[in-house]
């Protein structure tokens, strides 16, 4: 694995070279000379695929003089059209099994240099496509990226460093060499970042070539750097290795894979979470069994001196990383665990953010040090009781007469019961980076051009943990097919389930909340279920009222997607993209996730570029002040007297729909309000403070109304049983053709703008009339029907 000193596991692991060879790599050597990259398959011999021969220039041991060759692909090489919503990014499908089995062809000395290689499996990326560099940990097999090839394949021409177990260079040798190739990119694609990814090891790599060239436009990205190595758990132990008797040192293996992460987890990688638990538990007992006999024969893969000389390189790297931070201009991206065994990399995290002068953080609290090999598999919470179950049986009295065999059995499930509890989620990376909107082609970012539309994986990821699986119907995603073109249900199998948080629990109660009926309204007026009424053509502007807390958009947005496939892109207010302050261990957030399904700032220019784009846009007029309304106010449109977002859309001939949503009073009861709120001492204090260092990004001046200073706030809310939430869709208005009229004649674009008001009271009036003939509109009825009939989406409502 791609670690700080657990990496040699790695080799451990492996010590039986029967295994067929199916992992294949393009390979970018080093040399002098001008050899052109190859795309081989790996032969377990050498990477250029020719056994015993070297690749390229040989790099003398200590002399650190490293060249590399860097040959661009050609235009053909990429993908010329955008991706589709809901894509698939193989995110799930390999695991870390897979990792061990790709890495043991690779493991094997060839006596050839460090030199970069491409997995064939990341395919051709989009067209324009940053070049991402991962530099790997001390044992520098470079597959630490398994999990996300394919993901990252598609958006970044991805190059991994690969250095031989037996290689010698010293870690300025390989600064130099990665700087090679990072000044050669530069000089190529001058306008294009540049990301440089470096995980434990490769941190410091990656963070000494940044500090080197800080003229060039990178963005690097840590994953539990190796910086903090000398204030490792384990570096008082590492001494002692050197004088460590044989027979002792056979134990290592042991010791460190344990320290590393939780073996459950490797164990868990092939294990379907369609299984019933009794055979989920079987099959984690026969994995865990079956990987015993290759830690027994790991120490013969690498020797003490090779070990000797790994943390010396590592001790080396951190301290030539520390003493260059200052010089560190680059855009930088931290990912923590807060699980690490090996290093402090949530102290770690923080001092780098308060050190560099451009770093975010995200921290990932139950994960290990190996944050980039994870990937939860099985429902942890169903395991368990099934283990518990299990243990209660071979341990009551009627089976006290057991087995030795027995005996070992019921320890080991203790063991699995307790190694669960600490279970990892699992991290996709390109999903981070898009959330902390670290993503460009260019040097600056284009919310626009550069957005990623969201991946099937990650469809089902963030409304899991943010709005609830249930919500979107995926439980039942076999069963209803979005396109044909677009998803296999087969792949429903790859995808994850993920621990159950607080913000899933509150998610599930709002599930039953916004058990959503949608209607539409056709070009002649009817009334239809559904959304057949909104055109799949764009640019579209959704208009319509904002319920209280916005609590309606995580009905909205998943249902454009699971019924149309279209992704609706939101304009919220630029405080949600904020970064936050104050926060010791920021984790990926409900911001992170709005802005991995599309939303965007709210800017005349973003509104400008989306229309311009062509895209389905989501806009409340009414903002804030409608959302957070007082007391009294409920279905009240709250909007600005000007009209711009009229002009912009009848400017790009956009389509403009309107639209009513009732339901929050079916949720929740306001009462307290900002009135209520700023009569109490200390909690007026507290949204003022909250609030001071927020003027800056009002929307709108005084002289606009109330609507333009709104104070942001968390009202007082009692929570109702669950009603329903309604949405009506009115007619279409075509802009299209009337771009003189209304961008000339304001009073044209007064009218307009005052039509598309009274659609929306009306679409609102018509919903709380009809609500009322709902047989399905109790939480009660509705949970009955859904439970023998139908999914979510499927349970009726009225006739429109």
């Amino acid at each position: 694995m791609a670690s700080v000193v657990s990496s040699q596991v790695l080799y451990w692991f492996f010590s039986t070279p029967e295994i067929t060879p199916r992992f294949q790599v393009r390979v970018h050597s080093g040399g002098g000379t001008s050899k052109e990259s190859n795309a081989i398959s790996w032969n377990g011999a050498s990477l250029n695929g020719e056994k015993d021969k070297k690749v390229g220039g040989r790099i003398g041991s200590w002399n650190g003089s490293l060249k590399c060759e860097v040959k661009k692909k050609n235009v053909k090489d990429a993908i010329s059209s955008d991706l589709d919503v809901l894509w698939d990014d193989g995110y799930g499908t390999k695991t870390v099994k897979d990792y061990f089995e790709e890495a043991k062809e690779m493991i094997r000395p060839d006596g050839g240099p460090p030199r970069w290689f491409c997995p064939t499996e990341c395919g051709k990326p989009l067209q324009d496509s940053p070049i991402l560099l991962f530099c790997p940990g001390i044992v520098g097999v470079g597959l630490a990226l398994t999990l996300h090839h394919k993901a990252l394949g598609k958006v970044f021409e991805v190059r991994c460093l690969h250095i031989p177990v037996n290689d010698r260079t010293p870690f300025e040798g390989l600064v130099k060499f990665v700087e090679e190739t990072v000044r050669l990119e530069h000089a190529s694609s001058p306008n294009k970042p540049i990301y440089l990814v470096g995980d434990s090891f490769g941190g410091c790599l990656v963070l000494a070539v940044a500090a080197r060239n800080p003229e060039i436009d990178l963005v690097v990205i840590l994953a539990n750097p190796a910086t903090s190595f000398d204030r490792s758990q384990l570096r008082p132990l590492f001494p002692l290795w050197e004088v460590l008797p044989d027979e002792l040192y056979d134990a290592v293996p042991y010791l460190l894979r344990f320290v590393m992460g939780n073996p459950v987890e490797m164990a868990r990688v092939n294990i379907e979470d369609r299984l019933p638990p009794g055979l989920q538990i079987e099959q984690l007992f026969q994995n865990l069994i079956a990987l015993l006999p290759l830690l027994s024969d790991s120490v013969d893969i690498i020797p003490r001196d090779t070990l000797i000389w790994k943390l010396k390189l590592l001790k080396s790297a951190a301290s030539y990383a520390n003493s260059r931070l200052h010089a560190v201009k680059a855009e930088v991206l931290v990912l923590s665990s807060g699980n690490d065994r090996l290093l402090p990399s949530g102290d770690e995290a923080q001092r780098l953010k308060s050190t560099l002068k451009n770093c975010t953080v995200r921290h990932f609290k139950d994960n290990g040090h190996t944050i980039l090999l994870i990937n939860s598999a099985t429902d942890i919470g169903q395991l368990a009781f099934a283990c518990t179950r299990i243990l209660r049986m071979r341990l009551s009295v009627f089976n006290f007469y057991m087995l030795w065999e027995d005996c070992f059995v019921t320890g080991f499930l203790l063991f699995l019961f307790f190694s669960m509890m600490a279970q990892e989620d699992g991290v996709n990376l390109l999903t981070v980076i898009k959330g902390t909107g670290k993503y460009r082609r260019s040097r600056r970012i284009d919310v626009v051009l550069d957005f990623i539309p969201p991946s099937m994986s990650e469809f089902k990821q963030g409304y899991d943990e943010v709005v609830g699986s249930d919500l979107l119907g995926l439980k039942f995603i076999t069963k209803f097919k979005i396109t044909s073109q677009r998803f296999d249900p087969g792949q429903a199998r790859a995808f994850s389930h993920y621990n159950l948080t607080s913000s899933q629990a509150f998610a599930m109660l709002l599930r039953f909340a916004t058990g959503s009926a949608m209607f539409s309204t056709l070009n002649d007026g009817k009334i239809v279920k559904g959304l057949h009424g909104i055109p799949n053509e764009g640019p579209v502007l959704l208009v319509g009222y904002h319920m209280l807390m916005g609590l309606e958009v995580y009905s909205l947005v998943p249902e454009f997607l699971r019924e149309k496939n279209i992704m609706v892109r939101g304009v919220a207010h630029p405080v949600v993209f904020r970064e936050r302050l104050g926060g010791s261990s920021p984790e990926f957030s409900l911001a992170d996730w709005l802005k991995v399904m599309g939303a965007v700032p709210v800017t005349a220019s973003n509104l400008f570029n989306l229309l311009s784009a062509r895209s389905h846009v989501l806009l409340y007029p009414g903002g804030a002040r409608e959302a957070l309304h007082n007391r009294g106010e409920e279905y009240k449109l709250i909007w600005p007297d000007q009209q711009e977002f009229v002009r912009m859309a009848a400017r790009f001939g956009a389509t403009i729909v309107p639209f009513g949503t009732v339901g929050e009073d079916d949720v929740a009861e306001l009462v307290l309000d900002y009135n209520d709120l700023m009569k109490i001492p200390v909690v007026n204090d507290f949204i003022r403070d909250a609030t001071r260092d927020l003027t800056r990004l009002r929307l709108r001046d005084k002289s606009k109304g109330e609507v333009a200073n709104q104070e942001l706030y968390l009202p007082g809310i009692l929570p109702k049983v669950p009603g329903r939430f309604y949405f009506l869709f009115g007619k279409p208005i075509e802009t299209k053709g009337r771009a003189e009229e209304i961008l000339k004649d304001r009073e044209n674009a007064n009218q307009l703008y005052l039509h598309i008001k009274s659609e929306v009271e009306r679409c609102i009036a018509y919903l709380l009339k009809k609500r009322e003939e709902d047989p399905y509109r109790n939480i009660v009825d509705r949970t009955v029907y859904r439970a023998l009939y139908s999914p979510l989406h499927e349970v009726p409502a009225f006739d429109p």
